[in-house]
């Protein structure tokens, strides 16, 4: 007797051919200035998520600029994106041969038609696969459970408090030592760690490192904060071109001072490479 077919598996999505690709494509309408439709599949409650953001922002000065990847950017959070419109403003500062430097906005417009600024960065790239070999670190990957042993929001009877339509755009499979705020008992730590993917498959790149730097649940949470925590500044420091399959990524608080906390993060690829870092000023509500 032949044996059952086996059910087909859905094809995983490609760089360059992937959900995430097509929602932070840009039209150019001129040279520097870019529209797009800012979709509510990436949301967190009702704001569009700040890595997403920066990730739509990266690839207008990918665009703008004669390198592609992005080394080092820093975002400051002026007010809450929405979906809907955008446009993408670019100015170039510099090129040079290693490194070029350029700066964007995003701007939206508000019920009389006049725009208004949500996001400005500056940012230099270059070209990672130029960089050389030489590794010389004390960082050490993450140590938590393997993917099968972590949790999602899919595992949990209900949606967990604060997830969003983004949460089914991800892959996250979080560290249950960073789960106590889901199960109303917070560790009291400032850590949050998760494994990392985008839902379609799609593999890592310089680009998706934006996003994964803040995608995962705010360690508020298990501080024992609920609610919101809008990012005021992002800096994202992208180390070399990941390595196909999952993220590892770490994040640490350290300090919660006159509502507002820091969050550091790593990002680690599937060859145990340190392959992104990040710090977050970020607000919290108290009451």
């Amino acid at each position: 007797m032949p044996e059952a077919a086996s059910a087909p598996t859905a094809p995983r999505a490609t760089i360059g051919d992937s959900e995430f690709d097509r929602d932070t494509a840009l039209t150019r309408r001129a040279p520097g200035v870019y529209d797009i439709d800012l979709l509510a599949g990436w949301t967190i409650i009702s704001a569009v998520n700040g890595g997403y953001l920066l990730a739509v922002l990266g690839r207008a000065l990918a665009d703008a600029l004669p390198h592609s990847d992005p080394f080092t950017i820093s975002a400051h959070y002026l007010t809450a994106s929405q979906p809907g419109p955008a446009v993408v403003r670019t100015d170039v500062v510099r090129t040079g041969r290693t490194l070029s430097t350029g700066q964007a906005s995003l701007l939206q417009y508000d019920e009389q038609g006049r725009e208004v600024e949500r996001i400005r960065v500056l940012a230099s790239y270059g070209d990672l696969d130029s960089l050389p070999d030489d590794v010389r670190t004390t960082a050490k990957p993450p140590a938590f459970p393997p993917m099968d042993q972590c949790f999602g929001p899919e595992d949990g009877p209900a949606p967990v408090s604060g997830s969003s339509a983004i949460a089914d755009r991800l892959m996250l499979k979080l560290d249950p030592s960073t789960l106590g705020w889901a199960l109303g008992q917070p560790s009291g730590k400032g850590e949050m760690r998760a494994w990392f993917g985008l839902a379609d498959g799609r593999d890592p790149d310089p680009l998706s490192l934006l996003l994964a730097v803040d995608a995962l649940p705010p360690t508020a949470f298990e501080i024992g904060i609920s609610g919101w925590v809008p990012t005021v500044e992002l800096t994202v420091h992208v180390r070399c071109r990941p390595a196909p399959g999952p993220l590892r990524v770490s994040i640490t608080t350290r300090n919660l001072a006159g509502g507002f906390l820091e969050e550091d993060a790593e990002v680690w690829d599937s060859a145990d490479r340190l392959v992104a870092q990040s710090r977050q000023l970020a607000r919290v509500r108290l009451s």
